[in-house]
């Protein structure tokens, strides 16, 4: 038996160990039995027997005994039943496909939000990424028009180096929120996932787009697919960088302008929630609610085998007891 394999034994039955502590009772048994076994001899000195040399038999003799304990041991062992497990899992998810969609256009580097609107719609995301385990997730960016920045998939380490890779800039400036929805649409039509979920962020109204916001709402519907809509900005007016004529760029107080009434309209149809992220904390919260409300069920069996190790050590006491028996009756049989 390999020896590492000593390292993950565990014993079925460990109370069999107490029978050890009949050992000393048998070295015990047999120095009383080999006294009783030795004859005697009176003579009036042993001066003359001092240098009579000692047979090998006589030395050699206790090898019965140890042969005897050996095999006892083995077999006490083999009875605590040594084995070793291998423990496997069956993970059973119902799993859910999510798209976020979200708005890269160029207010969203209004800075109400630290450092701003994007930096902070990047982060909340990955942490998001991050606790949905068994979920596929892709990415959709849209401005003046839209784009899948990664379709769904449960490579979250990609996804996430997407995410990072999103800026202001990317598409053509605007906020085509129906294109953005229409997009996400898309990449969940073919889903077989028992649910389907659309995240929405946006700070604007929708000013452009190929696809009106209603007509792809209409489409979601159509696909049972729910969509949680966040509006970003904070009430009232945001700073937000303008570049001016000469190429310097300032800081301007922009008014905010989020089309809520749409957001709303598109959530409660689709039965989803709309929310309002005035801050990094609200932000933050906001993907935790949806995280809560969009959970997997997730199913894990697991399965646990066992490998007995016992053969090995009952033949080895098989082994010492009969090389005991056949020394005891050939090399050291006692004369009568």
């Amino acid at each position: 038996m390999d020896l590492d394999i000593w390292k993950h034994i565990t014993f079925a039955y460990p109370a069999f160990f107490w029978l050890l502590l009949l050992i000393p009772v048998m070295i015990w048994w047999q120095y009383q039995g080999g006294r009783r076994f030795q004859g005697s001899v009176q003579v009036s000195s042993l001066q003359g027997l001092k240098g009579l040399p000692v047979s090998w038999k006589v030395r050699f003799r206790p090898l019965l005994l140890v042969l005897r304990i050996i095999a006892f041991a083995a077999l006490v062992t083999a009875l605590a039943r040594p084995q070793t497990s291998n423990t496997s899992e069956s993970i059973d998810s119902e799993g859910i496909d999510i798209v976020m969609s979200i708005d890269i256009s160029g207010s969203m580097l209004a800075e109400d939000l630290r450092p701003n609107r994007m930096e902070a719609a990047k982060k909340t995301a990955m942490e998001f990424v991050d606790s949905r385990i068994s979920d596929r997730i892709g990415l959709v960016i849209f401005s003046g028009e839209s784009f899948t920045q990664c379709p769904i998939t449960m490579d979250h380490g990609v996804l996430k180096q997407q995410i990072m890779q999103i800026r202001s800039g990317m598409l053509q400036d605007g906020t085509a929120i129906g294109m953005g929805l229409a997009t996400a649409v898309d990449r969940l039509q073919n889903s077989k996932a028992k649910s389907k979920v659309i995240v929405l962020l946006t700070d604007g109204v929708n000013n452009t787009g190929l696809v009106d916001p209603l007509t792809a709402l209409e489409i979601a519907k159509a696909y049972k697919i729910k969509v949680y809509t966040i509006g970003v900005g904070t009430i009232g007016k945001a700073p937000s960088p303008a570049t001016m004529p000469d190429g310097s760029v300032q800081m301007q107080m922009v008014d905010v302008q989020i089309d809520e009434p749409l957001m709303k309209k598109i959530a409660a149809e689709t039965g989803g929630r709309y929310f309002r992220a005035t801050d990094n904390t609200s932000l933050k919260n906001i993907y935790q609610e949806i995280d809560k409300l969009e959970r997997s069920k997730v199913e894990i069996t697991s399965y646990k085998r066992f490998t007995e190790h016992f053969f090995p050590l009952a033949m080895i006491a098989l082994a010492c007891l009969l090389l005991e028996v056949v020394l005891r009756y050939t090399l050291f049989r006692r004369l009568p």
